[in-house]
């Protein structure tokens, strides 16, 4: 999967070159392979980015702004949303893509099997502990029972 980043390489505006450098810098930091691609010199980008921006995600005049980021066809977001994702640290998962191996943020799958073996070993325990009362209050009437010959202690005489 390629992620896709809609760029304008001669805007006139600080503002969208400063929030551009920032999602490209920080794929680049993650390792996270993605696609510059430029509306402002390549038509067919400018036409396919503001065609595939939700409807919903455009500004009131209907232009969407870069960057906007997609994953492949897939609209992730615009600048606004990928800060948030990024602020929030869940910036893979704005991309649609999975956690790097060994990161912190385990898959819903891998906390689900974490749990079911939580949940397990305290059943284990659980019964391992049974047994052992089970043992303790045996061995207490075992105690209890006279030896033949002897006089129990508990009866009165």
């Amino acid at each position: 999967m390629v992620i896709k980043v809609f760029l304008a390489s001669s805007s006139g505006s600080t503002a969208i070159k400063k929030k551009q450098q920032d999602v490209l810098g920080f794929l680049e930091a993650l390792k996270v392979e993605y696609a510059p691609l430029d509306i402002a010199c390549n038509v067919d980008n400018r036409t396919w980015m503001r065609e595939n921006v939700p409807v919903e995600k455009k500004p009131t005049n209907g232009i969407p702004l870069p960057p906007q980021i997609f994953n492949e066809e897939s609209y992730c977001g615009d600048y606004e949303t990928f800060f948030d994702a990024k602020e929030d640290n869940s910036v893979y998962a704005f991309l649609g893509l999975p956690p790097p191996p060994g990161s912190k943020k385990a898959t819903a799958e891998e906390v689900a099997q974490e749990e079911d073996e939580e949940a397990k070993e305290e059943e284990e325990l659980r019964q391992l502990e049974d047994e052992e009362e089970a043992l303790e209050v045996t061995e207490d009437e075992e105690e209890e029972v006279a030896e033949p010959g002897e006089i129990p202690c508990s009866v009165p005489s």
